[in-house]
């Protein structure tokens, strides 16, 4: 009689305490949902993460399909390194903006480099060409200016005149911009799948 009495309380109280809340937490894991009541009833809602979802491609042949599987080998390894300079610029930006003088300007532009130039110059001369050409398009992706402008804002327009002759022997230039509804519409299709997770 006890063990019943018990067992009614304990049963009450959970479900009290269930309907007095507007999340549940279930027994088998740590997942916490949102529950709405419309009309008497408990609707139980939960939130899952965005997924892009692009044509399936089709290749002619197995090179085409190699290509492909290439490109996103090459994306792989260049996005992150477009990430890293959109965010290295957006740093840069904000600390330029609280030096006063142009002097201190570029001071502050030097050690940047030298940074910039002792951390991944090695790393970057493992990219590949086509890996670098990726890269170039891809900056302009994260910053809204090519390379080219890049070099030119920063540090003038000898030094990137210089670069562009020296990417242009490479078979590079670094005045290509994005074009990700056209042109660049793979490159895209798999940067936003890296980012979303999927890839």
């Amino acid at each position: 009689m006890i063990r019943r009495f018990l067992t009614s309380i304990i049963i009450l109280f959970i479900s009290y305490s269930v309907y007095s809340q507007d999340s549940i937490r279930t027994s088998r894991d740590i997942y916490i949902a949102r529950g709405i009541i419309l009309d008497g009833d408990t609707i139980w809602v939960s939130e899952i993460d965005e997924v892009y979802i692009f044509p399936e491609k089709s290749f002619n042949n197995f090179w085409q399909r190699r290509r492909y599987t290439r490109l996103i080998i090459n994306v792989k390894k260049a996005y992150p390194w477009a990430k890293l300079a959109g965010e290295t610029l957006e740093e840069v930006n904000a600390h330029l903006q609280t030096l006063e003088t142009e002097k201190e300007q570029k001071e502050y532009l030097k050690k940047t480099e030298r940074e910039l130039l002792d951390n991944y110059t090695e790393d970057l001369k493992k990219l590949t060409i086509t890996q670098g050409k990726i890269l170039i398009k891809l900056v302009f992706r994260e910053t809204g200016a090519t390379s080219y402008d890049l070099v030119e804002f920063y540090r003038g327009k000898f030094s990137a005149f210089f670069w562009q002759a020296l990417a242009r022997l490479f078979g590079s230039n670094l005045k290509l911009g994005y074009d990700p509804h056209g042109e660049d519409r793979l490159i895209e299709e798999i940067v936003i799948l890296i980012e979303n997770g999927q890839l």
